[in-house]
């Protein structure tokens, strides 16, 4: 998991195949001290290095070639594929793209602004996105830790936090792995350790949003 560190400044992608509009949103962007990065297509921004270092992407619903809706599906599947970040996403749209843009809505799409928008409200916006992306960027880097940490037990140490997370005792775990309790002890005390938790209970909510996938033994 990749997890860049933005700018001190926030950086701003804008996708718009219009050199004037892309020049006049980098002004406006300016006003608030953001600085931003304009690209003409689609695949001019899935070229580039890393999106994790933008704190938001702007994207013009039409645009030649791929759309801003599919260029968003992209940028969703990739960042699945690679388990990367992918900043707030907001969409500038005409009025006949809003129904479109409502979908994206509901597959994470932070926000949407018909054109042309509102300065103020389009600000606003990404003002928002930024916000917004300060929170979602540290926990996602929290997540990372833990999958880091996941990834560092032994095959034994899985097999006991998945009996931990079901909520056995030390005595069931036992039994169920045909091992000591005192050995079953050792292993939750290094689990324990490991992820800077004290009982069961605190690793089981530690672990809540992760799938027990990620850390039970193949069958």
């Amino acid at each position: 998991m990749s997890t860049p560190m933005p700018p001190a400044d926030p950086l701003i992608a804008i996708v718009d195949d219009d050199p004037a509009v892309r020049r006049s949103l980098a002004m406006l962007l300016d006003t608030r001290g953001w600085a931003a990065r304009e690209f003409e297509r689609a695949a001019d921004l899935l070229a580039a290095p890393d999106i994790g270092v933008f704190a938001c992407l702007l994207l013009d619903v039409r645009i030649p070639g791929m759309s801003g809706l599919e260029l968003f599906d992209e940028l969703r599947r990739r960042v699945r594929d690679t388990a990367r970040y992918l900043p707030p996403v907001l969409f500038l749209t005409g009025h006949g793209d809003i129904p479109m843009v409502v979908q994206a809505l509901k597959q994470g799409a932070a926000d949407f602004l018909e054109k042309p928008a509102d300065p103020r409200s389009l600000l606003d916006a990404i003002g928002r996105a930024i916000a917004a992306d300060r929170d979602a960027r540290a926990a996602f880097a929290s997540k990372a830790a833990l999958l880091r940490d996941i990834a560092a037990l032994t095959p034994r140490e899985r097999e006991v936090l998945t009996e931990l997370v079901g909520g056995y005792l030390s005595k069931q775990i036992a039994d169920h792995l045909q091992i000591s309790t005192k050995t079953v002890e050792a292993h939750r005390l290094r689990i324990c350790h490991k992820f800077n938790v004290r009982t069961g209970m605190e690793l089981a909510a530690k672990l809540r949003d992760v799938p027990a996938s990620a850390w039970q033994q193949p069958q």
